[in-house]
């Protein structure tokens, strides 16, 4: 594909940028503030921690999820590989129709104030979940909770629900006695993680120290600091100097120098993430699924993806990525820019309006960029805009976009958390609405056939897909790189690094 002027000019300033950053302070790597001495870990962030409320309204933020994971715990959680164990839950087990599901409860869990983690603790966190309408809520609408004990917990659902202890990977167990918003707990939050929050600044600076009574016993790193980093050369430039000790979702072109420093180590993993471009469907403009197809057959992503990842991107067959229970291959759109022109005409399509293509984070710039040079080349106006995190989020919400970009990456490693939840007509998240597609994801999330719930979020899928809902350029790999003197660390594929099991050499 040929750049635009716009991309290109960008690229060549971002890549100068870094490797001026990079060659400059290549004397000095192994050094920096973090010394191999203090037991600290300092983790180079890339997006930003909106909140400590892992249950409120930007709970699902990529940041927020990274704390939670340290604060608080959870009744199951995902190991790397997707499977399940239990967290506070040492047992969980459903009815015959799925409908009801008891977890027991795991003895002498406490709360870093000392308070024992109890079943009314549960019950009180899943409930504050619903009414303060948090991100995860939504997958478990006419859901209820009750202690059936004081370590037993029932999930009764609205309908049967196989995908239930899945759904709970992103649900965390707060005192009872949070209530509502409650602004002032989260600033200085009680959990029965593995951390406890010593400092957490108006810049978006997280400092955890370890949970002396953690059940799993307390991390050995004696602090961990996450700072937010969101531009790129920044974090490449703390990584080299010793500044920062863990890095992720480093860009293609900086690899190969970053695996030729013998003070650092780097693994590349695949990930539950997509890049998924929804269309505003309830736009004037974009009602009628030719005129989304066209878009979507406009842009050369396979191109895209080879200049700009060729390790860490493939183009993506499905709106979920492969690691994902209920994943389906998809017959790949493809490029054909002549015929995308023809079938907007056809279509009625309006040339001169203009769409507004918005995203969040500066590492996503290039991609989007190139995007909008391939519509331009077809006479599709796109205004791109960059927004600040809360802003995205607030718009993203409120439908006030005609193309979204997010990397969607989905925690639970099961297809009910995003197809299940995101693609409904009562979710009203891209202006989507097909009664059939309600069915086939309602009867999919039912059935605790694994092999008959694969095959129904396909049919699933193949809707989303034909429908053009958004466009799925392409699955993601996350390339991971930290210091040699961090060991324990297990890169994961959804970009949340479990800091619990790291620790300094010698400390």
């Amino acid at each position: 594909m040929t750049r635009s002027p716009a991309s290109g000019t960008t690229a060549v300033a971002v890549l100068a940028t870094v490797t001026v950053a990079l060659t400059g302070c290549s004397a000095a790597t192994g050094g920096g503030s973090s010394g191999s001495g203090s037991g600290e870990i300092v983790v180079a962030g890339t997006y930003p921690i909106e909140s400590l409320d892992p249950n409120g309204a930007v709970g699902g933020g990529t940041g927020t999820q990274l704390a939670a994971k340290a604060i608080y715990s959870r009744l199951v959680r995902p190991r790397a590989d997707g499977t399940l164990e239990g967290d506070l839950a040492t047992a969980w087990k459903p009815d015959t129709t799925a409908s009801t599901w008891t977890f027991t409860l795991r003895q002498g869990a406490k709360f870093s104030d000392g308070k024992d983690v109890t079943a009314d603790a549960v019950v009180a966190s899943f409930k504050r979940l619903l009414e303060i309408k948090g991100t995860n809520a939504a997958n478990f609408t006419g859901d209820t909770m009750t202690a059936a004990s004081p370590n037993e917990v029932v999930l009764k659902t609205a309908k049967p629900d196989a995908a239930v202890p899945y759904k709970l990977a992103v649900f965390y167990v707060l005192p009872a006695s949070v209530t509502g918003a409650d602004t002032a707990f989260f600033q200085h939050p009680v959990g029965s993680g593995p951390f406890k929050v010593e400092k957490f600044d108006s810049a978006g600076t997280l400092t955890l120290v370890p949970n002396a009574g953690y059940y799993g016993g307390a991390p050995k790193a004696k602090r961990v600091t996450v700072r937010k980093m969101p531009e790129l050369a920044a974090r490449l430039t703390a990584l080299r100097t010793g500044e920062a000790d863990l890095v992720w979702g480093i860009p293609d072109d900086q690899l190969p120098q970053l695996e030729s420093d013998t003070n650092l180590k780097i693994q590349t993993v695949p990930s539950t993430a997509v890049f998924t471009m929804w269309f505003n469907s309830s736009a004037p403009a974009l009602r009628n699924a030719a005129v989304r197809r066209a878009l979507w057959q406009a842009v050369d992503f396979n191109t895209i993806i080879k200049r700009l990842y060729p390790k860490t991107g493939t183009p993506a067959d499905a709106p979920v990525s492969p690691v994902t229970l209920g994943y389906a291959p998809q017959t790949p759109v493809k490029y054909d820019p002549a015929a995308a022109k023809a079938a907007l005409s056809a279509a009625g399509f309006d040339f001169s309006t203009k769409l507004r293509l918005q995203f969040a984070n500066a590492e996503f710039r290039q991609f989007n960029q190139a995007v909008v040079s391939d519509l331009q080349k077809i006479g599709v106006k796109v205004d791109l805009l960059e927004k600040e995190q809360a802003v995205f989020t607030k718009d993203l919400l409120a439908l006030n976009w005609d193309i979204n970009f997010q990397q969607l990456s989905n925690p639970t490693f099961d297809a009910a958390n995003t197809l299940g939840r995101l693609y409904t007509c009562a979710a009203k998240r891209n202006g989507y609405c097909n009664p059939k597609l309600d069915k086939l994801l309602a009867d999919a999330g039912a059935t605790p056939d694994k092999n008959e719930r694969v095959r129904l979020y396909g049919e699933a899928s193949k809707i989303i897909w034909g429908d053009a809902v958004g466009m799925y350029p392409m699955a993601v790999k996350f390339a991971y790189a930290w210091n040699h003197r961090v060991s324990g660390v297990t890169p994961d594929p959804n970009g949340l690094p479990d800091f619990s099991h790291m620790q300094v050499s010698g400390s």
